[in-house]
């Protein structure tokens, strides 16, 4: 099973990696979703995990709240790119959406642009679109080499065990066209019925690990 923590800043890494984690999501502010760390912390959370051969992914978010951003934000979220790509970072994380709960293919095309040479996952903003506009959205995103999708299926406010039918759809049709990353609810108990259920190797979440932000 592949594991990847999400952690609010550095304070939880070195505990991560000894008890076993695969892979690092770099957040600040986990009470809102997570936002975009300080330079300070991007910088010895890299060096550290480099130095660990643990690949991380950094938020890019500039704020808490809905994923429709203006002009502003998005030279934002790109400055925060071109400094992660600087630093080696191996994924970064982000979504933007229109008004009317559709994918902004211009912000997204901006934002991948200035993601070169690093993974890119599409964020849980996935479960804000209108339900009719996802299957159109992975087709999308698939057409513009992003790498995998975070989804809880559902609202938040909805326990996962109660989603997995819709992360399924989704999985289904992705059709190992791109990885569907469940997370949201996913923890060190119930991991590896859901990753059975669902039949799938990876998992996120703040406490897929037992001891990690218990």
């Amino acid at each position: 099973m592949f594991k990847e923590v999400a952690v609010e800043n550095f304070t939880n890494i070195p505990l991560a990696v000894s008890k076993g984690a695969n892979r690092i999501e770099l957040n600040d502010n986990l009470a809102v979703g997570g936002t975009t760390v300080s330079l300070g912390v991007l910088q010895e959370t890299t060096k550290y995990l480099q130095e660990k051969s643990i690949p991380v992914v950094e938020m890019i978010r500039p704020r808490g709240g809905n994923f429709v951003y203006n002009d502003l934000e998005i030279k934002m979220m790109e400055a925060d790119l071109f400094q992660a790509q600087k630093l080696g970072v191996d994924a970064v994380a982000f979504g933007a959406l229109t008004n009317d709960g559709a994918i902004d293919e211009d912000a997204m095309e901006q934002l991948i642009a200035a993601s070169s040479g690093m993974q890119v996952v599409f964020h849980m903003a996935f479960d804000a679109l209108a339900e009719e506009n996802k299957k159109g959205t992975i087709d999308w995103l698939i057409d513009h080499d992003v790498d995998r999708i975070l989804t809880h299926g559902g609202p938040l406010t909805t326990p996962i065990n109660e989603t997995l039918d819709n992360i399924k759809k989704y999985i289904d049709y992705a059709d190992d066209r791109i990885t569907i990353l469940p997370g949201g609810g996913i923890n060190y108990q119930n991991c590896d019925m859901i990753a059975e259920k669902l039949n799938i190797k990876e998992v996120h979440g703040t406490k897929v690990i037992q001891g990690i932000n218990d």
